[in-house]
């Protein structure tokens, strides 16, 4: 007898169900053919399964199947047969099985015995509720990582009519080698060829390259707030540079008060606010950029071998920079000023001073009849000059906060970035010169 539906419905909870509704794709394990009685009987405890048994004719049923525990009752089919009429009641096999020859043993369609390939769904295990506690408990597990094969987001991919992107390998200095040489020569030569074929060009080339510094640094300098006034600062520095080549030294100190002075005075017109900071960085300038190169002023205007002075101080500046950068790259390991200049390498450091040194004792030994050793002293000596400006622009940079002064010079960056070492190495070199070589009036 079914049992009654809790729900407050007498009647069975098996006869109202539809019917299932046919697959809408085809399954071969599914095709209609002859029934015969699976291996083992299949307990459905929720009721009465609905499921109509495929199939044709007279072995076709017209009721409901119910799946229910295996039964002891006597008779040929103990435990295979799964044809009932109605609840809780068995009427054994269908009528078109009991005339097939074999029974319920053979279920072929002409008597063969039955192969379990033939009825792969008889092998499917019962649905079991299995209990919770045995499920493991999920993790978060970490992402992992893309193939190495894939591309990587933002990377187009190349083919025939689309090749791929090349991204150009910066050297290990971290800039355009290439570009930085043919800047070098280039001006090399704006340099070297005024100074010895006509000077009053030289001076010329020096007065420009003193205006772009001072517009580099006082570009830099507004990042931190600072607003120092560009026109009397240019102005100054241009005239400080020609005071010290028509009259040496003092007129050089000279024109850096005149400078500071005009900007003072020519900052008044824009008010109190921020006044001492635009005034500090206005006298940085003075400093930094023209004072110091009125130093390679006065190496040029010295009588008779002014244009031999300015090159034997290029020489040892191209040297050691040159040195610093072949040592460092190939033997680098120890770094100079990380918190500066990460490049800087100790290994670095000694190549400068070592070809400078060497580079200097042949030019002086040659060119002014210098004891090699004196040579050798005046090349170091201009290494770790050089060395100091160029840690000393650094320095500067890493406060305001930028990487060059400028992108004025492809592979160099601003101007200020090739003048830092000079700048540092001319008056060093005046005074040195001035003591191995005196001048002759």
């Amino acid at each position: 007898m079914s049992h009654p539906d809790p729900y407050g419905n007498t009647e069975s909870r098996g006869w109202d169900r539809p019917a299932a509704p046919a697959l809408p794709w085809p399954d071969t394990d599914l095709e209609p053919g002859p029934w015969r009685p699976g291996p083992a009987a299949h307990t459905h405890p929720a009721g009465p399964d609905t499921y109509a048994r495929p199939g044709a004719g007279a072995d076709a049923y017209a009721g409901p199947e119910t799946y229910t525990a295996p039964d002891t009752h006597a008779g040929p089919y103990p435990t295979t047969s799964r044809h009932h009429d109605g609840p809780g009641r068995y009427d054994g096999p269908p009528a078109g099985d009991r005339g097939r020859p074999g029974g319920p043993e053979h279920d072929g369609p002409w008597g063969e015995p039955a192969r379990d390939d033939e009825y792969p769904t008889a092998q499917i295990a019962p649905v079991r509720d299995e209990p919770t506690e045995q499920i493991p408990a999920v993790r978060d597990e970490p992402a992992s990582e893309p193939p190495a094969g894939r591309r990587g987001p933002g990377r187009r991919r190349a083919s025939a009519e689309r090749p791929p992107t090349t991204v150009p390998k910066a050297s290990r200095a971290g800039r355009n080698l290439p570009a930085a040489i043919g800047v070098g020569v280039a001006l090399g030569a704006a340099v070297v060829v005024p100074l010895f074929f006509f000077m009053p060009a030289f001076l010329a080339v020096l007065a420009a390259a003193v205006g772009i510094g001072i517009w580099e640094m006082a570009r830099a300098v507004r990042r931190s707030g600072a607003h120092p006034p560009l026109a009397p600062l240019v102005a100054g520095g241009v005239i400080t540079v020609g005071l010290a080549w028509y009259a040496g030294p003092d007129a050089l100190c000279l024109g850096l008060l005149v400078t500071v002075l005009g900007t003072m005075i020519w900052r008044l017109g824009d008010g109190p606010g921020n006044y001492q900071r635009d005034l500090t960085a206005a006298t940085l300038i003075a400093v930094y950029v023209p004072f110091l190169a009125g130093f390679a002023a006065m190496l040029a205007a010295a009588p008779g071998d002014g244009a031999l002075r300015v090159l034997v101080t290029l020489a040892a500046v191209v040297l050691s920079d040159t040195g610093g950068y072949a040592a460092g790259v190939r033997f680098g390991k120890h770094p100079m000023a990380p918190t500066i200049s990460p490049k800087k390498s100790w290994e670095g450091f000694a190549g400068s001073v070592t070809a400078a040194a060497a580079g200097s004792a042949a030019l002086l030994w040659v060119l002014f009849d210098v004891a090699p050793w004196w040579g050798a002293l005046f090349g170091m000596a201009i290494s770790v000059s050089a060395v100091l400006g160029d840690l000393a622009e650094s320095m500067i940079k890493r406060d305001l906060g930028v990487k060059d002064m400028s992108n004025l010079l492809p592979g160099h960056g601003g101007l200020m970035d090739r003048l830092d070492s000079i700048l540092f190495a001319v008056p060093v070199a005046y005074l040195l010169l001035a003591v191995f070589v005196p001048v002759v009036s």
